[in-house]
């Protein structure tokens, strides 16, 4: 039985904390990888709703309430930078030549690498700053930041100001919610079921396309 997308995230964190918060933040800066959900929780954690779960670091065990919510919350700002600079690394060396190669292992396929170039033509290096607290638009900004040469000093700045905005609010959020939390979970599977579902028919697609690839190099 597979474990569910959120119960799995829940999990790390409840058991790792600070340092699950980080490196789930760090990979959601380069692939969609639930962050919002990931700093919900680190929030419900930190607000102490969870029994028998603390946010702990360096062996040492935070305080529940500001000093557990201060630290997760920097921890997801300071991981998301650190995979928003790794991604603009990767757009730097692999240039448009990876994202027409490639693209769609990072989620960005033609049609998406099309909007985030429109993005940046409109906003320029503001872009880099409104994407990282704009829904859907926050994964994609890293690796295209780095094909577009954006600079990196501005970059790094931009990406953690937009980062720590994001970071902060989601966990305030979560602490708010509290032991509310239990309700809004249930809610999760049907996201769960809904991500299962599209992995299935785009594993489909791939299998289609390739057969219909090979078919033509027959022809």
């Amino acid at each position: 039985m597979l474990a569910s997308i959120s119960g799995s995230i829940e999990t790390a964190i409840a058991d790792h904390a600070v340092v699950a918060v980080f490196v789930l933040m760090g990979v959601d800066a380069l692939l969609p990888l639930g962050g919002e959900l990931t700093m919900l929780y680190a929030g419900v954690v930190a607000s102490g709703a969870i029994a028998g779960h603390q946010a702990e670091f360096a062996g040492a065990t935070l305080s529940t309430g500001v000093e557990a919510y201060v630290v997760l919350a920097a921890a997801g700002s300071l991981g998301y930078l650190v995979g928003s600079i790794v991604g603009w690394l990767i757009g730097l060396r692999g240039g448009r030549e990876l994202i027409e190669r490639r693209g769609r292992w990072f989620h960005l396929p033609p049609e998406r690498f099309a909007r985030a170039e429109a993005w940046f033509a409109r906003w320029g290096l503001f872009a880099v700053f409104l994407g990282r607290i704009t829904p859907l638009v926050r994964s994609f900004i890293s690796i295209t930041a780095g094909v577009f040469r954006s600079p990196f000093v501005p970059y790094v700045v931009l990406t953690l100001l937009g980062s720590m905005i994001w970071c902060f609010a989601f966990a305030g959020a979560g602490w708010a919610l509290g032991d509310s939390w239990h309700g809004l979970h249930d809610s999760f599977r049907y996201v769960d079921y809904a991500v299962l579902v599209l992995v299935v028919v785009v594993a489909a697609m791939m299998v289609i396309r390739g057969r219909r690839r090979r078919r033509a190099r027959r022809v």
